[in-house]
């Protein structure tokens, strides 16, 4: 996965916005952060997963999904290693932190 594909992949879910947070790309729905792009360096990502997807998803892709160091990877921040990281995981994974802030609205249709 580059840090193309990913800036493509985020914007594929409904009403998704790209922004601008601390001089990185975040990915947006209903003005609520579910993905960022290139933080702490270019190799990686962040998806905020619930903490039982979090734990799902880093027990089954090791290499590709780890926990954020202290508060904000308890509540479900997991970073994202891009060039370990297959597209179709990462979809479903970028599809299960889309849900966690995507307002019910949008859930009925997804």
């Amino acid at each position: 996965m580059t840090p193309a594909a990913f800036r493509k992949l985020a914007p594929s879910l409904p009403e998704t916005e790209e922004r601008q947070h601390m001089n990185h790309p975040d990915f947006r729905v209903a003005g609520k952060i579910f993905a960022t792009l290139g933080y702490p360096d270019k190799s990686l990502g962040m998806v905020k997963l619930s903490p039982e997807d979090q734990h799902n998803f880093s027990k089954d892709h090791p290499d590709t999904f780890v926990p954020v160091k202290g508060a904000w990877g308890r509540s479900g921040a997991t970073s994202v290693h891009l060039k370990a990281a297959r597209k179709d995981v990462l979809a479903r994974a970028m599809q299960a932190a889309w849900r966690n802030v995507a307002p019910p609205r949008l859930l009925k249709s997804k």
